[in-house]
């Protein structure tokens, strides 16, 4: 069936809000001369910056690292979604220290499984094992809260599987945090975040949105907090595309998720006023550092806060199990703070 154009308009800026009206037309023009093979990398590039390629499972507890009590804990984000987790005592006895623990996208509250092979070796092929870097912690005396952020390990299903890199999931650091605040037991402890990663992002934009609701924290430990336009520029650096970044921008809202740009952290650090610890690979291959991290680093708004240089690697991952294996600084800070 035809239908007969019968309006004659046109729409200025189609984007407007979310792409520069430049950067708009730069896309278009380079859909238009990008040929058929980068034009597939660039499409996988888009995929990967807004939505988890797989759900890294939870493939260990607590018992692994001599955590031998637990309990399975589950609550909703500040939007309904569902989330799950861990709350495991202080292995010595129960205190009256928490701290709350979220994870990188595409990881789980456990870590990573990248020894498992495909499809989790297409990221990278170690192992991350965040059930150490808890089992330190558990030893130092604090009792731990950890969960799934949405889309991720065994929480539920939001937002088309979009991950936002923060721009989605501070709604969950909400969720964990009304939680602590409903829980009889909990409630009463000394409180501290540990918030990586996407994990870190969100629990910026979570206090730039509710600043009320995390007036109570001590401090917070956030390593390997990333912006996405450095991240994926990288990526299509070392893919050999990153003259085609308007594009990939263009390529992520089809997906319907968010712009690099709107997935930066630095536009809510600021909202960081509490004691804080950043910890960043130095040579990290797959970011623009010491600018990117830096840059977040100075927008946080904290009298007291430090950033650490893990050095020694270009690896990104290296980072992630870093305090898993050296977790002196790690407990050094939540003591201080919390102690």
């Amino acid at each position: 069936m035809a239908f007969e154009k019968t309006l004659n308009y046109t729409i200025d800026s189609p984007l407007k809000g979310r792409m520069t009206k430049e950067n708009y037309r730069r896309a278009l023009e380079q859909q238009k001369e990008i040929s058929p093979e980068n034009y597939k990398l660039i499409k996988y590039l888009a995929e990967f910056a807004v939505r988890p390629l797989f759900r890294t499972p939870v493939h260990k507890t607590p018992a692994d690292h001599g955590m031998d009590t637990w309990e399975d804990i589950y609550f909703p984000s500040s939007d309904g979604t569902p989330l799950e987790g861990w709350y495991i005592p202080a292995v010595k006895g129960e205190s009256d220290k928490l701290i709350v623990i979220n994870h990188p996208m595409p990881m789980s509250r456990s870590g990573f499984t990248g020894h498992f092979g495909e499809p989790f070796s297409a990221v990278d092929t170690l192992e991350i094992d965040f059930v150490a870097h808890m089992g330190h912690l558990s030893r130092a005396g604090y009792n731990i809260l950890a969960y799934d952020l949405r889309n991720h390990g065994n929480s539920g299903a939001a937002n088309g599987g979009i991950c936002g890199i923060g721009r989605y999931e501070w709604r969950d650091c909400v969720g964990a945090k009304r939680y602590v605040d409903n829980h009889p037991k909990l409630s009463q402890m000394k409180l501290g975040l540990y918030s990586r990663c996407t994990g870190g992002n969100a629990q910026f934009e979570a206090m730039y949105r509710h600043p009320e609701l995390f007036e109570n924290v001590l401090c917070f430990f956030g390593p390997l907090v990333v912006s996405m336009t450095a991240l994926m520029t990288r990526f299509a650096a070392l893919m050999r595309v990153e003259k085609y970044m308007e594009l990939m921008d263009l390529e992520q809202i089809k997906l319907g998720g968010f712009t690099n740009g709107e997935m930066h952290p630095q536009n809510y650090a600021h909202a960081v006023k509490v004691p804080y610890f950043m910890a960043q690979v130095l040579d990290d291959i797959w970011t623009d550092n010491p600018r990117d991290a830096q840059e977040s680093f100075d927008n946080v708004s904290s009298e007291e806060k430090e950033l650490f240089w893990i050095e020694g690697t270009n690896r990104r991952f290296d980072g992630y199990n870093y305090f898993g294996l050296y977790p002196e600084k790690m407990i050094a800070f939540f003591d201080q703070y919390m102690g």
